[in-house]
């Protein structure tokens, strides 16, 4: 037989390196903080609001978040609830059930330096919202100028968590509530006293803006 070279063993391809330390990052666009990046730990159904809609989201916002008391209710990586302490709120409740989260989220805060001015409570929105409120003398404050909704995708989660949102006075009057779901579901269903202002969609985010106008009855009464 004629003699054959031998062939060089191919080396398979190096897979993509994973995050350093399992952990991931979104970048904060704008304010004074612009530019740092924010770390989160990688678990599953956590979905950070994309920096293409976020920063549409803080266009709407930009005449209306300096000197505001926000609510980031599904905090997650806690983006939403940077950006606007970035930006010039004077304080945000951050509210995470993943201790990871949380967690992460108090170290993050601590090295940006925003610990005087952030609360993290590692609970349930629905626990949250249901315990935390005006009954219990509002220990975390409240009724807060925005509130920030992106609940997990796929449980059409909004239509139950917006009446109590609404039930337990969350949103002072004249306040914003940023929603955020599938582009599938459309715009959600509000109740009579809140007008969607703004809603877009990129890819398969649908996000929205609304404003808590004062109930009909409450004009009245001067409440």
């Amino acid at each position: 037989m004629p003699w054959v070279p031998p062939t060089k063993p191919r080396i398979p391809l190096k897979p993509p390196k994973p995050p350093q330390d399992g952990r991931n990052s979104v970048r904060i666009i704008g304010g004074g903080w612009r530019g740092r990046r924010v770390s989160f730990p990688d678990l599953p159904g956590l979905r950070p609001t994309p920096d293409r809609v976020r920063e549409t989201l803080y266009n709407w916002l930009q005449h209306s978040i300096v000197g505001t008391r926000c609510l980031d209710l599904f905090a997650g990586s806690g983006a939403l609830g940077l950006e606007a302490l970035s930006r010039g709120a004077t304080g945000v409740v951050f509210v995470e059930q993943a201790q990871a989260a949380a967690r992460g989220l108090v170290a993050e805060l601590a090295r940006l330096g925003g610990t005087s001015k952030a609360r993290v409570v590692e609970m349930g929105a629905s626990r949250f919202l249901r315990t935390a409120g005006e009954a219990s003398g509002r220990p975390y404050g409240g009724p807060f100028d925005i509130v920030f909704m992106d609940p997990p995708f796929g449980q059409e989660a909004l239509a139950d968590y917006i009446p109590l949102v609404d039930a337990g006075g969350w949103v002072k009057s004249g306040g914003l509530v940023y929603l955020e779901s599938e582009t599938s579901a459309g715009a959600p269903a509000l109740p009579a006293h809140w007008e969607l202002l703004k809603s877009k969609s990129a890819g398969e985010v649908g996000y929205h803006l609304a404003r808590v106008n004062v109930r009909a009855g409450d004009e009245q009464t001067g409440l």
